[in-house]
């Protein structure tokens, strides 16, 4: 096994394959001097045969054939040339081959997990053929005696063993390779979620910073209770961005920490967004229409930063404008709108390049709403008005849970009730829903 787990020197490591090459040479060397020696005198040889007189250095080659197993991984098909080689001349030379046999069946083994199947399978079918072909011709108990059929058996499983656990590894490799990639992906969508946080924050706050600033130094002289006003937005505002920063940062930096006190920006926070607004030089309303209910969180929060962009936007680029937010709760659906009446795209031209900002599907701030939108399974619309001005329309999931409730209950209770009455009941319910 090759576990992510075991120590570093059992992972497919030199020092694991010295480690076998060792092993399966000690087995092989005893078990051919033991099959030139046996104590049994049925597994005797014949005198007159060469295995009985087998010499020490014969064993050499049965060594050989095991000890470079140790390369198996690094070079598997030069292993497998060198061990098939070094016993087949060994069974060549009429010595007994049983345990020699066990050097090349680990070394077709190590080169099926490493070759593609069809190679894989020629050089084990090339290897059994030679393997056979010279111990039928020097086989001490006959051409087809001894362990002459374990041959083809011991090589094909090893053969078939060695593909199927490649097949596994590269199953496994590529599982792998899929949840990196799933988390890269993971990875990227919170990347682009806190870009876009970053951009609506440092976008509001500078946008309502620069017009404070222009105005304070514009009355300085004149109004200096304006000019005082007005650096006290630019503090409230600078300060609240701050704060919306240090949480964003805190995500990136996963920092060890109590959980931040004050709240995520939602729709609970649109009055003191549009109050900023108001404070930064735009007339805005706001207004609400339908029953009020809670939201989702990733609705919740899309529908302030929607908001929060097209208020900045109107900031920046529609000029002496003023601008209408309204919610409207639907049966299923929040229903946010801003409406302004700058410029649009009839009015004088755009300042140092702002027409982006203000053009259908382009610039980073609709593309962001479009995206937000989008993430929590809503729509966006935007564009200049026919009169002038700007709307920006969002459609959100908004599921009112207390009608799905009430909706359940009143169910139940016809359903408890059954028999005529319960059915002219229904009846009566389905009518009064139709045209």
């Amino acid at each position: 096994m090759d576990s992510s787990t075991a120590p570093w020197w059992w992972r497919r490591s030199p020092v694991r394959d010295a480690a076998y090459a060792v092993i399966l040479t000690v087995c092989t060397v005893f078990g051919a001097y033991g099959e030139a020696h046996p104590h049994q005198i049925s597994d005797q040889l014949p005198a007159n045969s060469a295995a009985a007189h087998m010499p020490t250095a014969a064993l050499l080659l049965v060594a050989v054939a095991s000890l470079v197993l140790a390369g198996r991984n690094r070079c598997p098909l030069a292993v497998f040339a060198v061990s098939v080689a070094a016993v087949t001349v060994f069974s060549a030379l009429g010595y007994e081959n049983g345990a020699a046999l066990l050097a090349p069946v680990a070394a077709v083994y190590t080169l099926a997990t490493k070759e593609t199947p069809r190679r894989a399978i020629g050089w084990a079918v090339l290897a059994a053929a030679v393997l056979m072909v010279v111990t039928s011709a020097r086989n001490p108990f006959g051409p087809t005696g001894g362990g002459f059929y374990l041959i083809p058996g011991g090589i094909g499983i090893a053969c078939l063993g060695g593909i199927a656990v490649s097949s596994r590894r590269a199953f496994v490799s590529s599982i792998e390779e899929r949840a990196a990639q799933d988390a890269q992906r993971r990875i990227d969508e919170e990347r682009l979620r806190i870009a876009r946080d970053l951009h609506d924050v440092v976008a509001h706050t500078m946008a309502t910073i620069n017009v404070q600033a222009g105005t304070a130094a514009h009355v300085a002289a004149e109004r200096p209770d304006v000019a005082v006003q007005a650096l006290h937005t630019i503090k409230a505002a600078s300060k609240d961005g701050l704060r919306e920063l240090r949480a964003i940062l805190d995500v990136l930096r996963r920092a060890d920490e109590a959980d931040p006190t004050q709240p995520m920006p939602g729709i609970g926070q649109l009055g003191t967004l549009i109050d900023r607004a108001r404070q930064a030089g735009l007339t805005a309303t706001f207004g609400v229409a339908g029953r009020q209910r809670p939201l989702p969180a990733a609705a919740d929060l899309a529908a302030y930063r929607i908001v929060q962009e097209s208020l900045t936007n109107t900031i920046r680029h529609a000029g002496p404008a003023t601008a209408a937010v309204s919610l409207t709760y639907l049966d299923s659906e929040l229903l946010v709108e801003v409406t302004d009446t700058g410029r649009g795209l009839a009015g004088p031209g755009p300042r140092d390049g702002d027409l982006p900002d203000r053009v259908p599907g382009t610039g980073h701030g609709l593309a962001g709403m479009r995206e937000r939108a989008t993430s929590v399974g809503g729509t966006i619309q935007a564009g200049p008005l026919a009169d002038g001005g700007f709307r920006v329309a969002a459609r959100l999931p908004a599921p009112d849970a207390g009608a799905n409730v009430a909706t359940g209950a009143r169910r139940t209770r016809v359903g408890e009730r059954g028999g005529a009455g319960a059915a002219g009941e229904a009846g009566q319910t389905v009518k009064a829903g139709g045209p």
